[in-house]
C-alpha cells in the first residue's frame, strides 16, 4: 500500500519529460544548437537553465512561456534541460535550478538575471537589456555577437591554455600523464584550423577550469613536427586526437564548435573521474549534505558488525563502491549506516521490517523514496538502478514527509565488533539460603 505505482511514479521520482514543447514559443537548446542559435546570433537572448524534477523550474514554466509569446520577435527566448545536458550547464558555471542567463552583445559574457520570476518582470528585464544593446551599437562599442567570427587578431592573448606541443616534448607531456588530453594537429596555412582556433583557444580556457586541469587541449603544428605528424598518421588539417593513459589514442569526430569540445571534454573528465565517496551516516550533516547536494542519494542499512565481521561488511561496501563506480555519471550520493544506528530513519524508509542488508534510493527534493526489492548484490543492485535511471520503478513518500532526527555516532573503526563487557558480580557477601527463603 505504501507504493504509488506505475507512470505516475516516473515523475515524481525522476521526471525525464521536458518541461517546454515544440508548440511553445520557447526556443529548446541543447550543445547540439546552442553555439549556432545563440553565440552566433545577433539578437539578444534570455536562456533558462532548468531541471525537469526541480519545482522552482516548473512553477517559473508558465511565466517563461508567456514571456516567450510577449517577446517573440523582439528578444529570442530559450531553454536548456541542463540535467539531461550537464556539460552545458557546467559551461555556464550553472550551480542551481531555475538559472536565467542574458546573452547580450558580447556573447562571450553572459549576465545573471537576479529578477523577479513573473512574467513581467522577465519581459521588463529583457527590453531593458534590449536598450542596452542598441545604446552599445550607437556609440559604436558593441561587443561583437560570436567567437565563431574573430578574427585571429583580436583573440590577443586568448590561447593562453592551449599547450604547445613539439617533437621533443610530446612524449613526456602526453604518453604518461594521467590526465586526459585532446591534441589538435594544424598548419599554419589550412583555412579550417584559422577557423577552429578561437573555438579551440576559448574551450581549453572553459575545460581546465571545468576539469581542474585533469583534460588538457593542446596543439602541433604539423608542418614543423613530421615525427609526431608521420607517427599518428596525420593526413589533413585539422586532425585531433584523444589520448588516454594506457590506451591507444583515438579520432575526435565531433563538433568544431567550442560547445561542442567542450561537452566532449567534459565526458571525457566524467568518464575518467574517480567515483563519489561513500560515506557513513555519523551525523545529520552527513545525510542533509549529501542529499540536499544530490538529485538522488542512495542509502544502505548493512547488517550489526556482529553479524557479519568486518570482512562480510567490507564485502558488502565493496559492491556498493562498484555501483557507485558504475554509477558517477549519474553524479548521485553515497550513504550506509549499521542496521540500528538510525532506527528513525530505518522506520521513515520502511527498511526494518525486509531484513538487512536494505537499500533506498531518495529523492530529497521530492521527499520521495524507493526500495531495493531484489538481492543486495551487483546484480541486484544494478537492476535497481538501472530502473530508477530510465525513470522507472516504485517510489513511496518518506514517512513524516521529512528526514528524522540522525543521532551522532562514532564512526566504524574497521574492526570486527565486540560484545559488550558485563561487569562481574561478586555473590561473597550473598547468602544464598536467605534469597531461598524470601522467594517462598
Amino acid at each position: 500500500l505504501l507504493f504509488i505505482v506505475g507512470t505516475v511514479s516516473c515523475t515524481l521520482f525522476l521526471a525525464v519529460n521536458s518541461l517546454y514543447s515544440a508548440s511553445d514559443d520557447v526556443i529548446e537548446l541543447t550543445p547540439a544548437n546552442f553555439n549556432k542559435e545563440v553565440i552566433q546570433s545577433e539578437s539578444l537572448w534570455l536562456v533558462e537553465f532548468y531541471a525537469p524534477w526541480c519545482g522552482h523550474c516548473q512553477r517559473l514554466t508558465p511565466e517563461w512561456k508567456k514571456a516567450a509569446t510577449a517577446l517573440k520577435g523582439v528578444v529570442k527566448v530559450g531553454a536548456v534541460d541542463a540535467d539531461k545536458h550537464q556539460s552545458l550547464g557546467g559551461q555556464y558555471g550553472v550551480r542551481g535550478f531555475p538559472t536565467i542567463k542574458i546573452f547580450g552583445a558580447n556573447k562571450n559574457k553572459a549576465e545573471d538575471y537576479q529578477g523577479g520570476r513573473t512574467s513581467d518582470a522577465i519581459v521588463d528585464a529583457a527590453l531593458s537589456a534590449l536598450r542596452s544593446l542598441v545604446k552599445e551599437r550607437l556609440s559604436g562599442r558593441s561587443g561583437g555577437y560570436s567567437s565563431g567570427r574573430q578574427s585571429r587578431e583580436s583573440g590577443g592573448g586568448d590561447k593562453k591554455d592551449v599547450i604547445e606541443l613539439t617533437d621533443d616534448s610530446f612524449d613526456k607531456n602526453v604518453i604518461n600523464s594521467d590526465d586526459v588530453w585532446m591534441v589538435e594537429f594544424y598548419a599554419p596555412w589550412c583555412g579550417h584550423c584559422k577557423n577552429l582556433e578561437p573555438e579551440w583557444a576559448a574551450a581549453a580556457t572553459e575545460v581546465k577550469e571545468q576539469t581542474k586541469g585533469k583534460v588538457k587541449l593542446a596543439a602541433v603544428d604539423a608542418t614543423v613536427n613530421q615525427m609526431l605528424a608521420g607517427r599518428y598518421g596525420i593526413r589533413g588539417f585539422p586532425t585531433i586526437k584523444i589520448f588516454q593513459k594506457g590506451e591507444d589514442p583515438i579520432d575526435y569526430d565531433g563538433g568544431r564548435t567550442r560547445s561542442d569540445i567542450i561537452a566532449r571534454a567534459l565526458d571525457l573528465f566524467s568518464d575518467n573521474a574517480p567515483p563519489p565517496e561513500l560515506l557513513e551516516i555519523i551525523s545529520e550533516d552527513v545525510l542533509k549534505t549529501t542529499c540536499d547536494a544530490h538529485q538522488l542519494c542512495i542509502i544502505s542499512v548493512l547488517p550489526h558488525i556482529l553479524d557479519t565481521g568486518a570482512s562480510g561488511r567490507n564485502s558488502y561496501l565493496d559492491v556498493m563502491l562498484k555501483m557507485a563506480e558504475k554509477y558517477k555519471k549519474k553524479m548521485w550520493g553515497w550513504l550506509w549506516t549499521e542496521a540500528g544506528a538510525q532506527s528513525d530513519l530505518e522506520s521513515s524508509l520502511g527498511i526494518g521490517g525486509f531484513g538487512y542488508p536494505a537499500m533506498a534510493a531518495v529523492n530529497a527534493r521530492k521527499m520521495k523514496f524507493a526500495l531495493l526489492k531484489g538481492s543486495f548484490s551487483e546484480q541486484g543492485i544494478n537492476e535497481f538502478l538501472r530502473e530508477l535511471s530510465v525513470g522507472r520503478g516504485s517510489t513511496a513518500p518518506v514517512g513524516g514527509g521529512a528526514f528524522p532526527k540522525i543521532h551522532s555516532v562514532e564512526p566504524w573503526d574497521g574492526k570486527d565488533g565486540e560484545l559488550p563487557v558485563e561487569d562481574d558480580i561478586d555473590l561473597s557477601d550473598v547468602d544464598l539460603d536467605d534469597l531461598g527463603k524470601d522467594e517462598l
